[in-house]
């Protein structure tokens, strides 16, 4: 054995140390065994590749042995923090997948907390005592919300495609225009998601223009289905043409087929209403005749991830009884936030975005984000405004998520530019900071977009900078 690596202590000698045992009163011997074990394993290697310590050089125990439980300390401190955990969103992206896309409303927040704490009435009917069905709980708020007869739940709006196809159009053909075989995200793609579910594609039209006479070709005894995807995530823009869903409703009732229309983010209520582009709505879909909608319940509808299909009692009975179903089903964590959720949008519009986060950031005034970043700044230390040099900018947000992607939003930055190091760097720090706050990079100089800041976090950004900067 190397004299360097003799120098290391051994597991038990570890394990006299009193900061040992602390930790030995909060977690099992067994797990602080395997740090330790970790830990000297990594020591060991450094050593016999020459690049240990000057203490190991020297082989001076004592001093290898604090070196251990140095990092012993480091070690299980960052495992008392849990992987996943609050982030401060300071990018401008409303419905930031990697950030966990929307913010759920207090209402919701509590809701699950209640059921999360307790037993609940998820699958029995409290009144009769009989068993009941997890969907009721949502049912008639989704029936409210879009006019729709029946609906279904499961786990994304994917997982909604997926579930409607494979009932629907199984070993039979679906139609899709080639402009609408999009990727959806996470590379996953329109055309995958239609394989999967047993279903095969027939293309009609182009990339830029499909015409109703396409559709009509396509259509024979192996066509189960026509279906239209909302482009949510792009747009094709200059030499275009599409088919108006009503046109297509008609040609699949003269065929017998249904049409179903994937819009991806779930848009309840005109967005016009709050000077937004539009998006289509659920209910102006079901209103043409559509026979089945699939939305998301975790974008613009601002509830917890889950896809929802709306449409015909017919067509959603058949989906229901599935067997895919229970593989795709929610549990009473998202049922219950959703319902509250979806409970919202019995209020008045006008008073909709006071409580509702992601439709509170949408629509926040530019001169409401501007304040934010003046109050960000006021609340600066010296140290932090010397060598981070902040200032407030006027830049753009997005909606994020596939929602609205040509429209920016107005907004304002707290700009920073460190003296002493790159604006990644700064970056990487606050992301690494207790608080978690993550902004964007724009021309090497880190901005704090404040259109997704809430109020009661401008003090814990402040707190961050300050740390970031004397921890320098």
């Amino acid at each position: 054995m190397s004299p360097n690596a003799q120098a290391l202590p051994s597991v038990d000698q570890v394990l006299q140390l009193d900061s040992t045992r602390e930790l030995l009163s909060a977690y099992s011997r067994e797990y602080v065994v395997g740090l330790i074990r970790q830990i000297l394993q990594s020591q060991r290697e450094n050593t016999l590749s020459g690049s240990g310590s000057a203490e190991a050089a020297i082989g001076d125990r004592g001093r290898m042995l604090c070196r251990v439980e140095t990092e012993l300390a480091e070690r299980s401190e960052r495992a008392r923090r849990p992987s996943l955990r609050r982030a401060i969103n300071a990018t401008g992206v409303i419905l930031h997948t990697g950030l966990g896309r929307a913010p759920l409303s207090a209402a919701a927040a509590a809701a699950i907390q209640e059921v999360a704490e307790n037993y609940c009435g998820l699958e029995l009917d409290l009144a009769s005592g009989s068993r009941g069905s997890r969907l009721d709980h949502v049912a008639g708020l989704i029936g409210e919300a879009t006019g729709c007869e029946e609906s279904a739940v499961v786990n994304n709006n994917a997982g909604a495609v997926l579930l409607m196809l494979n009932t629907l159009a199984r070993e039979r053909e679906v139609i899709v225009s080639r402009g609408e075989l999009v990727e959806i995200g996470g590379s996953f793609r329109i055309p995958d998601i239609i394989e999967a579910s047993g279903a095969r594609i027939r293309e009609v039209g182009t990339t830029n223009r499909t015409h109703l006479e396409d559709y009509k070709r396509a259509i024979s005894a192996k066509t189960a289905m026509i279906l239209v995807v909302h482009e949510s995530n792009y747009r094709v823009q200059g030499f275009t043409a599409s088919v108006e869903l009503s046109k297509l409703v008609e040609v699949g009732r003269s065929a017998g087929i249904p049409v179903g229309h994937d819009l991806g983010g779930g848009v309840l209520v005109d967005l016009k209403k709050w000077g937004l582009p539009y998006e289509p709505v659920v209910a102006a879909s079901l209103a043409v005749g559509v026979d089945l909608v699939t939305f998301s319940g975790d974008k613009v509808l601002g509830g917890p991830q889950c896809g929802i299909v709306a449409g015909g009692a017919e067509y959603v009975e058949r989906i229901r009884t599935n067997p895919m179903m229970r593989a795709l089903r929610c549990d009473k964590l998202i049922l219950a936030g959703l319902e509250a959720t979806l409970r919202q949008y019995r209020q008045d519009p006008t008073d909709l975005p006071a409580a509702h986060p992601v439709l509170g950031m949408m629509t926040a005034a530019p001169e409401e984000v501007a304040a934010r970043a003046v109050r960000l700044m006021d609340a600066l230390d010296q140290e932090v405004v010397k060598h981070l040099r902040p200032t407030v900018e006027a830049c753009t947000s997005q909606v994020g998520s596939g929602a609205m992607p040509l429209e920016e939003l107005s907004s304002s930055a707290v700009v920073l530019s460190p003296d002493f190091c790159s604006a990644e760097l700064l970056a990487r720090a606050l992301r690494c900071d207790r608080a978690a706050v993550v902004g964007r990079i724009h021309r090497d100089r880190l901005l704090l977009d404040m259109r997704t800041v809430r109020d009661d976090e401008i003090g814990e950004i402040a707190a961050a900078l300050l740390r970031t900067t004397t921890d320098a």
